[in-house]
């Protein structure tokens, strides 16, 4: 299992009339949390792509638990579980600074080849890349 924290602002803009956080800025949070990872880890999304490999959103879903407010400081944890195969699960944790979640969320994301337009399995590369960084594999 790997865990990734990234940090993120709430921003006036998404924030509704009562100041809480709209919520479909919570999947915007995970897409943040996945991109810093990836960037952590040594890719990016431009990568896969440039690779000719594109990830689509497959599931949404987004629980919440507590109100996120405008200038909070929000922590959002990913924690990936498994390692790909035609499928990349991402799960989500968010946070305040007093530590109280806020929110739980995950995503499902395919792989697609860029030039077919047909599933695909993730790139050996990628999952070498998780595999390095602490994702255990099954096998």
């Amino acid at each position: 299992m790997i865990t990734f924290d990234t940090e993120i602002r709430v921003w006036y803009v998404d924030t509704d009339q009562m100041g809480i956080v709209h919520h479909s800025n919570y999947i915007k949070y995970y897409e943040e949390a996945r991109s810093a990872f990836m960037r952590h880890i040594g890719v990016s999304y431009a990568d896969m792509e440039e690779s000719g490999v594109l990830m689509p959103i497959l599931k949404v879903e987004s629980e919440y638990k507590r109100p996120a407010k405008y200038d909070d400081l929000l922590t959002v944890r990913l924690i990936i579980k498994e390692v790909p195969t035609a499928r990349f699960t991402g799960e989500y944790e968010i946070y305040n600074t007093s530590g109280e979640l806020l929110n739980r969320g995950l995503t499902v994301l395919g792989f697609l080849n860029k030039t077919t337009m047909r599933p695909c399995r993730a790139p050996q590369w990628f999952v070498d890349l998780l595999l390095k960084n602490g994702l255990k594999s099954d096998k």
